[in-house]
């Protein structure tokens, strides 16, 4: 393996498409040393050539790896990076599937901790490359009870590196959330466009009328196919609920539109328009921040509990570590938050028997 240079920090890509080498982009950016490779040995070699690695191959001395693979080969990929011999004892391995529960279940290792950062574009490949697509948008790791306070810090500290924001959920409630915002979307999209695409063979100016709103509406369509069969089959369950819950919400609009009902049309098109409106654009940085110090059992299992908590909250972690007690297994979850959300979170937490203390923080 050739190296174009030493670098300081050091990180692997399995899986060098559109989202592997846009995070080897990123990390390179900021000094890091990144190897990567793909089962298509053309295309890491493009990534080599458009300077998303410094080099080609495996690297047992990076702290952190990114397996970029469809979600049905991460099982395997994750699994044959953990079991190498060289590879320096602190190692984390993180993926970015877009389904998380089956890829969590299948592997115990404790180094491992599920991710899915929710950005994408529609071109494809190397090519589409671009380290900002992660700016300002929610990336999700999924802590499980095995996974160690520490490297949840270290890794959710990584990912910020690239702009993301760190949302933690359990891999169950990833699963369920992202066949509402994602998954079905997509499908639908799809659906919507084939069916653009076949009335267009009857009359030739149809796409040619297709104006903003059916462009942005049907995007997400021309992301790249080939990871979605893998998607499908493992979150079929929740895929298929919100699919039926849809076909339902559909055929109440079929039965309004048909009876001219204008009071519920508009009622429908009203409720629409303020949940839209009120969706986050991204998050703006907090004009008040606070610290969130909460006494904790110092053992895996309690960093899942902790950030998913907030997660449910819809309460951004800014900064997170834990103080470790040099006597006994008591440590300190330190937590940086938005002040707005602070009592929410420290009420949540007492909820849960944690008593956390919280204090606002000076204005830099």
């Amino acid at each position: 393996m050739t190296s174009r240079s030493s670098g300081g920090r050091r990180a692997a890509v399995v899986g060098t498409g559109l989202i592997g080498a846009s995070i080897a982009l990123g990390l390179r950016s900021h000094g890091w040393h990144v190897t990567g490779s793909d089962i298509d040995s053309s295309v890491s070699e493009e990534a080599l050539a458009i300077g998303a690695l410094d080099a080609i191959g495996c690297d047992p001395e990076a702290e952190v790896t990114f397996v970029a693979t469809p979600a049905g080969a991460v099982v395997d990929e994750a699994s044959r990076v953990l079991s190498r011999g060289d590879l320096r004892s602190d190692a984390l391995v993180t993926d970015v599937a877009g389904v998380k529960s089956e890829i969590s279940a299948a592997i115990s290792d404790p180094r491992f901790v599920g991710g899915h950062p929710m950005a994408g574009s529609e071109q494809l490949g190397v090519q589409g490359a671009d380290p900002g697509i992660f700016v300002g948008a929610t990336w999700v790791l999924t802590p499980v009870a095995a996974t160690n306070p520490d490297d949840y810090a270290r890794l959710r500290s990584v990912v910020g590196l690239l702009g993301a924001e760190v949302v933690a959920l359990s891999p169950e409630q990833h699963d369920e959330l992202v066949a509402v915002v994602s998954h079905v979307p997509h499908l639908t999209a799809a659906v919507l466009m084939n069916l653009a695409d076949q009335l267009a063979s009857e009359h030739a100016a149809l796409l040619r009328l297709a104006a903003g709103g059916f462009r942005d509406m049907t995007r997400i369509a021309a992301g790249d196919s080939r990871i979605w069969p893998d998607i499908c089959a493992a979150n079929a369950a929740a895929i298929v609920g919100t699919l039926d819950e849809l076909l339902v919400s559909l055929a109440e609009v079929r039965d309004t539109v048909k009876a001219a009902d204008r009071g519920r049309l508009l009622d429908l098109l009203d409720r629409a328009g303020r949940a839209r409106r009120s969706l986050p654009v991204g998050a703006a940085a907090p004009a008040r921040l606070a610290e969130i110090r909460v006494p904790v059992q110092d053992r895996p299992g309690v960093v899942a509990e902790i950030t998913t908590l907030a997660g449910d909250q819809g309460i951004n972690i800014l900064d997170l570590e834990i103080a470790h007690s040099s006597e006994g297994d008591q440590g300190v979850l330190v937590l940086v938050v938005d002040a707005e959300g602070a009592d929410r979170l420290k009420d949540a937490l007492g909820a849960r028997s944690y008593r956390a203390v919280a204090r606002l923080l000076d204005s830099p």
